[in-house]
C-alpha cells in the first residue's frame, strides 16, 4: 500500500515537462518494435501512425535525418526527443512568442509582464508574480538568473495550471462557507448503492465509495426489512442485489470526509418495520459515533439552517420525523397506493410512508387507480430522533409550504414535477429555495439510470439535484464541471439573486441583461488527441464543439470545421461567438469529436467548467475522457475574450 501511494504521489506531483518526458518514453517503447533501444525510419513511421498523425513521408524523413546526429540511420534516446520537438513545433505559439519578444529569442521580464496584462487579462499582475512564473517555468538556469523566458519556458507556462482555462484561484475553497445550507448547491447522488441499472443492476458499497470520493455530499439509502433482523439496502420491488444497511453506514463512516470536510447528508428512504427501524437507529448511532449529528448545534431551537462551516465533519440524517400534529393530519389523508417515496416506477401494492411527492400525469398508468386508506408503518421514535435539520415533508404548493412548513423541513420533487413548476411558477420556486432545501431526483422511468441535465434545476436554486453518478455522459460532465470549483468540496455558493428571498429572478424569463456578456472563443489548435479504440488503424478527423448551458435563452452550441487526418497537431483557427444573459449560471463544455460523414461523430474528449471560473487569454484545455479521467497530454489551445454587454456576431 505504501509503495502504491508513493507511485500515485509521484505521478500527481509531476509538472508538464516530467509528464511529457514520461509520455515520450512510453511512446519510444511502443515504437521500438525490436526493443534494441534504437528506432529505424520504418519504426518511426509506424509510431507516427500510432500517435494519430498522417504525415508526408519526405517531410518525416527530413526530420528524421536532422535528428539523427550520430548518422547511424536510427534514433536513440536524445535524438528521438529532438525528432519529437521538431515534429511538435508549434508555429502558432512561436508566432505569439515573437509578437511580444523584441529579438525573437526570449521574453524579458517587462515583455512577459506586458503579455500577462494585455493578452492574459491578468489585471493585477505585478513584476514579482511574473518573476515567480519565470522561475517556475523557465528550464534553463541562465534564463532564470537573467529573468528571461525562452520559447521552451513560454510553452511550458502555457501548458501549465497557470496557463489553464480553469482559474487556479477557483481551485481551492474560495467561497464563503458560513452561510445557511440552503444557500448552496450541494453535490448529490441518486440510488447511490447502484453501480448498474435500476431494474437488475448490482448494489454495492462501492457506489458510496465512488460518490464520496468524487466530492458527493448527499447520498441516498433505500432501506428494507432483511433476513435475521438486519435491514438491507436495495432498489425496492426490483431484481437489484441487496447489501446490509450496517455495511453502508460503515462505508460512509470511513469515506465521508476523505475528499471534503463539509457535512454529508444521508437521505434515508425507510420501508422497514418498527423493529428493523430500531436496528437502523442503533447502527447509525454506534457506527457513526461522534460523526453523527444527533442534536442541534447549540442545543437551542435555531432560526435558520447551520452553515457547512459549522457542520464540518458531521453526518446529517434526512428523513421522516414524528410530530403529534403530523400524525393527526395523516389520519385524515387519502392517497393513491402504488407509488411510494421516490420510486414512481415501482408497482408496490403496500404503502409504507407518506409519499414525498405526488406522481406525474404521464406516470399515472403505473398506478392502481382505486383510492383507499393508506396503511402506514409507524415511524420508530429512535430513528425519528436522529433527524435534526432535514425533516422530509410532502410538497403541496408554495403557498402551503410558506404557511405550514419550517426552514428545517425539506421536500423532494421528481424531475418532471420540478421542471413543470419552473415553467408555471419559476419565481416562486426561486423564492422557495431561498429559505428551504429542495431535493430533485430522476424520474422512475429512467430504468437505465440515465440522467437529466442538472442545470435546469440549478437555475431555479434547487440545492440537491440528485444524479445517477454511475452513468457517464453530458449530464455528469456538467455536474462534475460545476463542482470542480471551490476545492471540489461538494458545496458551491448560489449567486446572490438565488439567495435573496425577495428575488424577482425567473429562470425562464431572466430580468434585463444588466450583467450580460459576450464571449469570443478562438479555437486555435489541438495537441496529441487520442485515437479511437473503436476505429483501430484510422486517423481521426477532429472538430471542436463548444456548448453553453445556462438559462434557456443562453443555452447554445457552435462547432468548428473538421481537420482531415490529423489528431496529432490539428489547426482550426476559427472564432466562435456567444451572447449570455446570465453568466453567473452558465457552464461551458468543450468537446472534441471525430468527424464521420457516414454516421454520428465520435466522442474523443471533453472539458466542462463554470463561466465564473474561466480565464481569459491564450489558454490550454486539458481533455478528459467520457468518465472524467485525464487524457494527458491531449489538449486544445484557445484564445478567450469576454466583453461586457451584448454585442453583434464578430466571428
Amino acid at each position: 500500500m505504501r509503495g502504491l501511494h508513493l507511485l500515485v504521489d509521484l505521478v500527481t506531483s509531476m509538472d508538464h515537462q516530467e509528464r511529457l518526458d514520461q509520455w515520450l518514453s512510453d511512446w519510444f517503447q511502443r515504437g521500438d518494435k525490436n526493443q534494441d533501444g534504437k528506432m529505424s525510419f520504418q519504426e518511426v513511421q509506424r509510431l507516427l501512425h500510432l500517435m494519430n498523425v498522417e504525415m508526408d513521408q519526405e517531410y518525416a524523413f527530413s526530420l528524421f535525418q536532422a535528428a539523427d546526429t550520430s548518422q547511424s540511420g536510427t534514433l536513440e534516446g536524445e535524438e528521438f526527443v529532438e525528432f519529437y520537438k521538431a515534429l511538435t513545433k508549434r508555429a502558432e505559439v512561436q508566432e505569439l512568442f515573437e509578437s511580444f519578444s523584441a529579438d525573437g529569442q526570449k521574453l524579458t521580464l517587462l515583455e512577459f509582464l506586458d503579455f500577462l496584462r494585455e493578452e492574459q487579462k491578468e489585471r493585477d499582475c505585478t513584476s514579482e508574480l511574473a518573476l515567480e512564473l519565470i522561475d517556475r517555468y523557465e528550464p534553463s538556469d541562465s534564463g532564470k538568473l537573467r529573468h528571461v523566458l525562452s520559447m521552451d519556458g513560454f510553452l511550458s507556462y502555457l501548458c501549465s495550471k497557470d496557463g489553464d482555462i480553469f482559474n487556479p484561484a477557483c481551485l481551492p475553497i474560495y467561497q464563503d462557507m458560513t452561510q445557511p445550507l440552503n444557500h448552496y448547491f450541494i453535490c448529490s447522488s441518486h440510488n447511490t448503492y447502484l453501480v448498474g441499472d435500476q431494474l437488475c443492476g448490482q448494489s454495492s458499497v462501492e457506489g458510496y465509495i465512488r460518490a464520496l470520493k468524487r466530492g458527493c455530499r448527499c447520498v441516498e439509502v433505500d432501506v428494507w426489512d432483511g433476513p435475521s433482523g438486519e435491514p438491507v439496502v436495495y432498489h425496492g420491488h426490483t431484481l437489484t442485489s441487496r447489501i446490509l444497511f450496517k455495511d453502508v453506514v460503515a462505508t460512509v463512516a470511513q469515506y465521508a470526509f476523505q475528499t471534503s470536510d463539509y457535512p454529508v447528508i444521508l437521505s434515508l428512504e425507510t420501508h422497514c418495520s418498527w423493529e428493523q427501524q430500531q436496528t437502523m437507529a442503533r447502527h447509525l448511532t454506534e457506527i457513526l459515533g461522534e460523526q453523527l449529528l444527533s442534536t442541534t448545534l447549540d442545543g437551542v431551537l435555531p432560526t435558520q439552517l447551520p452553515s457547512p462551516e459549522e457542520l464540518r465533519r458531521k453526518i446529517l440524517v434526512k428523513g421522516k420525523k414524528l410530530t403529534l400534529e403530523e400524525d393527526l393530519e395523516d389520519e385524515e389523508e387519502e392517497v393513491e397506493p402504488g407509488l411510494e417515496g421516490e420510486h414512481e416506477s415501482e408497482l408496490a401494492l403496500e404503502s409504507q410512508f407518506e409519499t414525498e411527492s405526488e406522481p406525474e400525469p404521464q406516470e399515472q398508468n403505473l398506478q392502481i387507480k382505486d383510492k383507499k386508506k393508506k396503511s402506514k408503518t409507524i415511524l420508530c421514535p429512535a430513528l425519528s430522533s436522529l433527524v435534526i435539520y432535514l425533516k422530509s415533508v410532502s410538497f403541496r404548493s408554495f403557498t402551503h409550504s410558506k404557511k405550514h412548513y419550517h426552514f428545517y423541513e425539506i421536500s423532494s420533487f421528481s424531475e418532471t414535477k420540478a421542471k413543470r413548476l419552473i415553467k408555471e411558477a419559476g419565481n416562486e420556486f426561486v423564492q422557495h429555495n431561498t429559505w428551504q432545501l429542495s431535493r430533485v431526483y430522476p424520474s422512475g422511468l429512467r430504468t437505465d439510470s440515465s440522467n437529466y441535465n442538472p442545470q435546469e434545476l440549478w437555475n431555479a436554486g434547487c440545492q440537491m439535484v440528485a444524479m445517477n453518478m454511475q452513468t457517464a455522459g453530458l449530464e455528469m460532465d456538467i455536474c462534475d464541471g460545476h463542482f470542480r470549483q471551490n476545492g471540489g468540496c461538494g458545496y458551491v455558493l448560489k449567486p446572490d439573486f438565488l439567495r435573496d428571498n425577495q428575488s424577482s429572478f425567473h429562470p425562464e424569463r431572466p430580468i434585463s441583461p444588466f450583467k450580460a456578456q459576450t464571449l469570443l472563443i478562438q479555437v486555435i489548435s489541438g495537441q496529441q488527441l487520442p485515437k479511437l479504440k473503436t476505429k483501430e488503424g484510422s486517423i481521426v478527423d477532429p472538430l471542436v464543439k463548444v456548448q453553453i448551458f445556462g438559462v434557456r435563452l443562453d443555452t447554445a452550441r457552435q462547432e468548428t470545421n473538421y481537420v482531415e487526418n490529423n489528431g496529432f497537431n490539428p489547426y482550426w483557427g476559427q472564432t466562435l461567438c456567444f451572447r449570455v444573459l446570465v453568466p453567473e449560471l452558465a457552464m461551458l463544455r468543450f468537446v472534441v469529436m471525430d468527424y464521420d460523414w457516414k454516421s454520428r461523430n465520435d466522442f474523443i474528449g471533453q472539458y466542462t467548467l463554470p463561466w465564473s471560473c474561466m480565464q481569459q487569454g491564450y489558454r490550454h484545455i486539458h481533455l478528459l475522457s467520457k468518465d472524467g479521467i485525464s487524457l494527458c497530454p491531449a489538449s486544445i489551445f484557445v484564445y478567450i475574450c469576454i466583453r461586457e454587454g451584448l454585442e453583434g456576431d464578430e466571428s
